[in-house]
């Protein structure tokens, strides 16, 4: 299940001959070097396995870091103050911040393997219809890398040949040049990638994983029609698909369960130290003194980000979501009491009954069946079936509630939306989303402004920073000052 995470390692010495410069020199990352001779067939899976490779670094914290942080959903905790962090989460948006400088650098570095593979592999000779599905792995995710690229920073580098660090310094291509380039790519993965694979061939890109994600291409650019089209495909087909809701939330992240119906495109962990998602790291309680409490035995985590208030108070008590998102029942290591914390933490990306806080297996979904199913009711809705899109929110309600007699009804379009809203916050809480749906549904500036207000409110936080440095401009992020620096064809972004 996890034999993909071995092919990650085992591709290294084989990619680092035609990557060196990505590692080894400071230049700017719009601009590639040429790879290597390509001969065979497992030289052309070890190019996309490589640029598989990338997603650790992408997701593992810097996407929720920067989908999270700068909203409504995360605080950095006490347990790791960190100064980036914290101008995130105020809204003190600047150039020099490294979060967004690394987000820019690795979705770079995922590109030029992306375009390795891309162009070196058909001139492979191997069997046909293996070349086609491995060039379409690697443009599903050079589509997922410029698509993080276009939300996040708006004009970007389009770059798509294998270009000498000689070569000319490349400038920012309008948004929908690379829009163009993600919807060919995603249309060509489509076409040739299969349903499924084998189970030792589990996280690897799917038919049904791009036809979804470009669905979500469609939403975020109010293309609502197509994505509606797109996203029914395989809805309207779950049976072909093989996707569905687990009946229990948690079992998107237990080990067990993880990589079934409600999996569509994960970043696949494992347990042992250094291959294990840091996740649990970063949310798990800081526990440094004898008699001390921690979660399920876990010790030495950090408490560096924990929810809002804004956030957990969204959630009754007899949604199942709360006890699969949220923990605060600390156990004393010494005597074994409990202690409820008021403050809760993060525990989707734990292992249970790990004590490791390195070790856990837990999957990150870039893309879960849940999501699809909230961006086609999104969809529906806008373009007024909100009766059909109700039938597909209610799915949600439905399985967070455990009561196939729970429903909310309303009859209205805006009503309606604002449901559909208010389920993606709380189903997909803390698993890279949140920013990037209130910039896209414009609602950033007066969601921030709001929270600000509620967090201004409760004891241990105070936010009302946040309303005083919100802008417009926000709605992207600053392009790395570094990189400016290193590429004089760069401009900044309005308002930094």
């Amino acid at each position: 299940m996890k034999n993909i995470k071995y092919l990650f390692i085992l591709s290294l010495t084989f990619f680092l001959t035609s990557c060196m410069d990505e590692f080894l020199k400071e230049s700017p990352v719009d601009r590639y070097v040429v790879g290597n001779f390509y001969s065979s067939q497992s030289d052309a899976e070890a190019a996309v396995t490589a640029a598989y490779a990338k997603l650790f670094d992408i997701y593992e914290r810097n996407m929720f870091i920067l989908c999270d942080l700068p909203a409504d959903t995360e605080k950095n905790g006490l347990g790791m103050p960190n100064q980036f962090l914290q101008n995130l989460e105020y809204l003190r948006h600047t150039s020099q911040n490294q979060f967004a400088r690394e987000m820019w650098l690795q979705n770079y570095s995922a590109i030029a393997r992306a375009n390795t593979a891309i162009i070196n592999i058909p001139t492979i000779e191997m069997d046909e219809t293996v070349k086609a599905r491995l060039v379409s792995e690697a443009k599903f995710l050079r589509a997922l890398f410029y698509f993080n690229l276009v939300r996040f920073y708006g004009d970007v580098p389009l770059v798509t040949k294998l270009e000498s660090v000689n070569d000319a310094l490349v400038a920012r291509s309008p948004v929908e040049d690379v829009y163009s380039l993600i919807i060919s790519d995603l249309q060509d993965a489509e076409s040739n990638l299969p349903v499924s694979y084998a189970e030792k061939d589990m996280g690897r890109a799917t038919k049904g994983a791009a036809k979804i994600l470009l669905g979500k291409v469609y939403l975020t650019r109010h293309e609502f029609s197509k994505a509606s089209e797109k996203l029914a495909e395989v809805i309207n087909n779950e049976g072909e698909y093989g996707y569905g809701l687990h009946e229990n939330f948690r079992d998107n992240w237990n080990a067990a369960t993880e990589n079934g119906k409600e999996m569509v495109f994960s970043i696949e962990f494992m347990d042992p130290p250094g291959n294990g998602n840091a996740a649990m790291v970063l949310q798990g309680p800081k526990y440094s003194l004898p008699g001390g409490f921690a979660v399920l035995g876990l010790v030495n985590s950090n408490e560096a980000d924990i929810p809002t208030r804004d956030l957990y108070d969204r959630f009754d008590n007899d949604d199942q979501r709360k006890a699969g998102t949220f923990r605060k029942d600390f156990v004393s290591l010494i005597d074994g009491s409990i202690h409820t914390s008021t403050i809760p933490i993060f525990t989707k990306y734990w292992e249970e009954n790990e004590t490791n806080p390195n070790n856990s297996d837990a999957n990150m979904h870039v893309i879960r069946y849940a999501d699809a199913i909230l961006m086609y009711a999104e969809a529906l809705n806008e373009i007024g079936q909100s009766s059909l899109a109700l039938v597909q929110v209610n799915r949600i309600i439905e399985r967070a509630h455990q009561s196939p007699d729970y429903n909310e009804s309303t009859g209205n379009q805006d009503e309606l939306r604002e449901i559909i809203y208010e389920e993606r916050h709380k189903e997909l809480a803390m698993e890279g989303h949140r920013w990037f749906d209130l910039v896209r549904t414009g609602r950033f500036v007066e969601r921030m402004k709001d929270h600000a207000a509620y967090e201004a409110g409760v004891a241990e936080s105070n936010k009302v920073e946040i309303a005083q440095n919100i802008g417009d401009h926000m709605i992207l992020m600053p392009i790395p000052q570094r990189e400016i620096d290193l590429n004089p064809l760069l401009t900044q972004n309005p308002g930094y």
